[in-house]
């Protein structure tokens, strides 16, 4: 798969201390398995020029105190609060100065933020997703980024997960519906 550097983001979805860590309040092996691939694979993209979008999942701790319905905390217990170190990227993937960071307060990372307009203004039509959770914030993130007519492609040995089953329904869900699913060695910067 050949990608034009100039048109591409690597979005890294939620490589957090509080996912990939041991010590991390929702931690899954999974998560913490894809950090070295993830590592390898920023390592190209900023090599051939292509953009960078980390996402962070942060949770001001009154965020669901008024929820009406949706309340991450009640289906998972607090996580990456705001100013935590669960909600810090984690050091094995250290945030490049020209890289664009992105905070979000659901599992969908273009909802209530800038994240569309930062893609749109720069010209990036291609998503390559990598990150956490698979089922979760990967898929929701790359079916929102579908619907907004970027192109999304999943990379399967980059997608952390609790369960193999999880990932394999994200992936096989996400192809049938609104992206690709490769792997990272297939991936081309043209």
């Amino acid at each position: 798969m050949h990608l034009e550097p100039a048109q591409t983001a690597m979005v890294v979805v939620d490589m957090q201390n509080g996912f990939c860590h041991p010590d991390g309040s929702l931690y899954a092996p999974g998560s913490e398995n894809v950090i070295e691939p993830i590592g390898d694979l920023l390592e190209r993209a900023h090599g051939a020029g292509a953009s960078v979008v980390y996402t962070r999942d942060v949770h001001p701790p009154e965020q669901f105190d008024d929820a009406y319905y949706y309340d991450e905390f009640e289906q998972w217990g607090e996580h990456v609060l705001e100013g935590s170190w669960e909600a810090e990227v984690v050091e094995e993937l250290p945030v490049d100065d020209a890289d664009h960071v992105v905070e979000k307060h659901t599992y969908d990372a273009f909802q209530r933020t800038e994240l569309e307009g930062w893609l749109n203004a720069r010209g990036i039509r291609d998503l390559v997703f990598c990150g956490t959770l698979a089922n979760v914030c990967v898929l929701h993130s790359a079916g929102s980024a579908g619907l907004r007519d970027f192109r999304p492609i999943l990379l399967e040995d980059c997608i952390g997960a609790i369960e193999d089953d999880h990932r394999e329904y994200a992936l096989e869900h996400a192809e049938w519906l609104f992206g690709e699913v490769e792997t990272s060695d297939a991936l081309e910067f043209a």
